[in-house]
């Protein structure tokens, strides 16, 4: 018999504002493929409305489940305005004004520049959240509870006291990524609680996992890693959408927050248009230092060469991705990094900072120091004037990516979970 599964996160397709929400689906969806029972508890702030003529699983009422199309797979909503982060207008503008209604935004404290913004009355919502998930336990039926990053730590904690049941936490992203050594204090004691509480952790990346042992004290055996995957359909994703201009075009897509590293890029982009003036520069992404980033540009005297173009979604992105030569991840402290997967995915070569999780365990990628924007610009431009290291990177990146499978991925979560069983 299967492990089933209470799966408690706060992003699931098309509900979604960044890497989380896309490493949930991928892994719930190859959790599917292998025959593995998920009831995925999401939070809402707008109920769900069903399509004209949607059924609901057999025996289940419409207003408790919507169907994600997967045999295996239920997507239980629940009332609650839980946010990440403080998200731009692209994301959910009429959710997030309706929220904002409500309660004030809350900056959980930190110094200017070097911090997490969190979304409304988190500490409230995240109790709330705690509460509507332990009466959906009531009603399911599981194994094993499988709480994603902290926010859904104390509604993990709850179910796995009451039921008995083990709790697995998922680590995505630690507050030291956030926010650096500027940490919420609030926010720690909640990942810090979730992790010892847990039978296991997983973590994306052995860069995740040192930190889980060195800053939080869990155990190392108690620790896996199980790195993200990328969906593959056997076929590189080749352009398919005109180019406003001939310029050559360096990407950064994520998230315009302190962790992603914007300020390193943009400072690497006008080292680069000091060699080489045929080259625009695309920020896809909304954060906290978006409007900061857009100033930057002016300041450096490259705000006409770089296009910001907010937070991208679905054939968007794709055409982000198609449209660029070369994909840049700057990022300051990255626990793993979907993205450049997906980028070669689209046969666009990559360049990582070698704080991520995928530079420990990819070889086809060039690496550099976030910080050392003199070398990032210097690999950005030999990949923009050299079209056989450019040809070299995506052939041979493409053909590593390919290892990581979503699949691999659910076999190793589902091994945890029996890990974590036996030792009830």
């Amino acid at each position: 018999m299967k492990t089933r599964t209470l799966m408690l996160g706060w992003e699931f397709p098309p509900f979604i504002s960044g890497g989380l929400g896309t490493a949930c689906y991928g892994l719930t969806k190859a959790m599917d493929r292998l025959g593995m029972p998920v009831t995925f508890v999401l939070p809402r702030a707008v109920p769900i409305r069903f399509v004209a003529g949607q059924e609901s699983p057999s025996g289940m009422e419409t207003s408790e489940y919507y169907r994600t199309g997967l045999r295996h797979v239920r997507l239980r909503p629940i009332p609650s305005t839980l946010v990440p982060y403080t998200p731009g207008e692209s994301y959910g503008a009429a959710h997030w004004r309706h929220a904002r209604t409500q309660a004030s935004i809350a900056t959980l404290e930190a110094p200017e520049g070097h911090r997490a913004i969190y979304g409304p009355d988190i500490r409230a919502e995240v109790q709330r959240y705690a509460i509507q998930v332990m009466k959906v336990a009531e009603s399911e039926e599981f194994d094993v509870v499988h709480a994603h990053d902290w926010m859904t730590f104390p509604a993990g904690i709850a179910v796995a006291t009451v039921t008995g049941k083990p709790l697995v936490v998922q680590v995505h992203s630690t507050e030291f990524d956030r926010s650096g050594e500027h940490v919420n204090q609030y926010v720690y004691d909640i990942e810090r609680q979730g992790m010892h509480a847990a039978a296991a952790v997983i973590a994306v990346s052995n860069y995740t996992r040192n930190i889980i042992i060195s800053r939080y004290g869990v155990p190392p055996e108690k620790v896996e890693v199980v790195y993200n995957g990328v969906e593959f359909n056997g076929h590189a994703e080749t352009s398919s959408f005109p180019r406003a201009w001939p310029d050559k075009t360096v990407l950064f897509l994520g998230r315009v927050t302190m962790q992603k590293g914007p300020e390193y890029f943009l400072f690497a982009a006008k080292r680069v248009l000091e060699k080489m003036d045929n080259v625009k520069f695309v920020m896809a992404g909304d954060g906290d230092m978006l409007y900061r980033s857009i100033e930057l540009a002016a300041n450096l005297g490259i705000g006409h060469k770089v296009f910001f173009t907010r937070f991208l979604r679905g054939d968007d992105v794709d055409r982000a991705y198609q449209m660029a030569d070369l994909y840049v991840m700057p990022s300051v402290s990255e626990p793993f990094g979907i993205a450049p997967l997906e980028a070669l995915q689209h046969n666009v070569p990559v360049l990582v900072s070698k704080t991520s999780g995928i530079a420990e365990t990819f070889r086809n990628a060039l690496k550099v120091d976030f910080w050392d924007i003199n070398e990032m610009a210097n690999k950005m431009v030999a990949v923009l004037r050299y079209p056989p290291l450019q040809e070299m990177l995506r052939v041979e990146g493409r053909k590593e990516a390919l290892r990581f499978r979503w699949e691999d991925s659910a076999a190793r979560v589902g091994d945890v979970y029996h890990k974590a069983m036996s030792m009830m």
